[in-house]
């Protein structure tokens, strides 16, 4: 028993999601990268959660 031959329509396709995949991974690879140099940066990670709190408020008027 063999196998028929790919249609030229199943190759395309192939390709196709082949392409895709890398792109895929290329994005995926590109936001781990983003989110490991914001981590080991060790920028203060804050964000607006309707708090109000005493480190994000600006202090005006103290020169030292």
């Amino acid at each position: 028993m063999s196998f028929r031959p790919d249609h030229e329509l199943h190759r395309r396709r192939f390709s196709r999601n082949v392409g895709l995949g890398v792109c895929l991974a290329g994005f995926v690879g590109l936001v781990f990268a983003l989110t490991v140099v914001k981590v080991t940066r060790g920028d203060p990670m804050q964000a607006f959660d309707h708090v109000a709190r005493p480190e994000m408020i600006e202090q005006k008027g103290t020169d030292q």
